[in-house]
């Protein structure tokens, strides 16, 4: 049984991670409970699972033994964590019916006005609250799975505490990252303007440009954009949402695609209105993607990775949207206030996970909306005073997890040093229990929650 997916998660010595199978698992899959918070999908070795999450959900912890310094599970961590991570619950929407209607859609979208289309929107999104998983408005589950994978081990093994490398860089709380997509050619011309606003607050962003069709790419936006450290990032190809239709149109686009990141020297991908199919990455010759949501209730394609940190899909870094869209929080929530924003951060910060962010240009032209993000960026000044956070590109982000995966723990007397490139910048952390939970503390810091 591999538990390359909680390693991975915490960079801490194999020997800490006694995880081993109760029995074989179940040919059906389904959805079942972990302890309290953390809902899986797929196979276990006892009890029932369920086709639909809202249904009442069996409890595996309870089949958990401890035996001999080992942990024994009713189910496969990694078979578990990929599932929610690479959204394996999720029916495919994007075949038979489903994929016509979309195609009519997007044929027609073009002679269609903004009030129609979130008309639309509104009515396919219209069960959103309804809908028991992934939890709103922030999934945690399978921070949930590991924590209490953590809990299990320390009881396990009699000990007090778990050394791994922290999440992030120099001991930052957790994570931002700023994205902005650029969808029109209005957008595309307020970009300057939005980084001198970014730049007030102290904020670098990436900007997802739409390579074809949409608007014009003058070479001067782009050289502008990295003059001033932001970054570019490739935005689809040409926002038809029709990249993931059938293997073989993406495998196409995929080329044209690979061409516009070298020519934009962008390392990282997002597909249009965040379509998405990991299965087909392999054909990206990015280092990361930004196309997958923790929770997806109001979006075309339904879903949600139900985890706040980064995650490998093969060699591609993903680095989950775990904010509300813009578009969605002004349009079809019709919110104007940054409330939602900020219940998210805090549940994100919770679980020292990133807070990524998507806030097109073409959807703050307008005064209203505008001030509302301009809440936002006052909102995460004044955080930023507060804890001790990682404000970071998305670029920046990709190196370091790569970095911290390549990190070892090596024992040093009674405690342990951190050994690998940048590890100047990493900082050593204990996983203990208290009351119950996990917390985390780093080496010479008080208890962290």
């Amino acid at each position: 049984m591999s538990v390359q997916a909680v390693r991975e998660r915490y960079c801490c010595p194999d020997d800490f991670l006694h995880l081993r199978r109760v029995s074989e698992l179940s040919s059906d899959r389904g959805y079942f409970q972990f302890g309290p918070g953390a809902i899986c999908y797929g196979r276990s070795s006892n009890g029932f699972r369920r086709p639909r999450a809202e249904s009442a959900l069996y409890d595996t912890l309870q089949d958990t033994q401890i035996e001999n310094e080992n942990v024994r599970l009713p189910f496969d961590p990694d078979e578990i964590i990929d599932n929610l991570r690479l959204e394996r619950y999720r029916p495919s929407e994007l075949g038979g019916y489903t994929n016509l209607l979309k195609g009519i859609y997007y044929h027609l979208r073009p002679f269609t006005n903004q009030f129609l289309r979130k008309q639309i929107q509104k009515f396919r999104a219209g069960d959103w609250q309804r809908q028991p998983f992934p939890c709103w408005p922030v999934d945690t589950s399978v921070e949930s799975i590991c924590e209490t994978l953590l809990l299990l081990s320390l009881e396990a093994q009699g000990i007090d505490r778990i050394p791994f490398v922290w999440f992030w860089p120099n001991g930052a709380h957790g994570c931002l990252a700023m994205t902005h997509d650029v969808e029109t050619e209005a957008g595309r011309d307020f970009c300057a303007e939005l980084m001198d606003l970014d730049d007030e607050f102290g904020i670098k962003a990436s900007f997802q440009i739409v390579p074809e069709e949409r608007y014009a790419v003058p070479t001067n936006l782009l050289d502008s954009i990295r003059n001033r450290g932001f970054e570019i990032g490739v935005q689809d190809l040409n926002h038809d949402g029709r990249l993931f239709d059938s293997r073989d149109e993406f495998l196409r686009r995929a080329q044209s695609i690979n061409r516009y990141g070298r020519e934009y020297g962008a390392h990282g991908f997002r597909a249009a209105i965040l379509y998405r199919r990991p299965e087909w990455y392999d054909a990206l010759d990015f280092s990361f993607d930004m196309s997958i949501p923790n929770v997806a209730h109001l979006d075309p394609q339904r879903g949600g990775c139900c985890t706040v940190m980064p995650y490998f899909i093969g060699d591609l870094l993903e680095l989950p949207v775990t904010a509300v869209q813009d578009y969605t929080l002004f349009h079809l929530l019709n919110e104007r206030s940054i409330e939602l924003w900020k219940t998210q951060v805090a549940r994100i910060l919770e679980k020292k996970g990133l807070v990524s962010f998507i806030v097109h240009p073409d959807y703050i032209l307008e005064r209203e909306t505008r001030s509302v993000y301009e809440s936002l960026l006052v909102y995460l000044r004044d955080l930023r005073t507060k804890t001790p956070l990682w404000f970071a590109l998305p670029s920046e982000i990709d190196s370091w997890w790569r970095a911290r995966g390549q990190m070892s723990l090596v024992k040093d007397g009674d405690s342990w040093r951190i050994t690998g490139e940048v590890a100047d910048r990493a900082v050593l952390a204990f996983a203990r229990k208290v009351d119950d939970r996990l917390v985390y503390e780093l080496a010479g810091s008080p208890l962290m929650a």
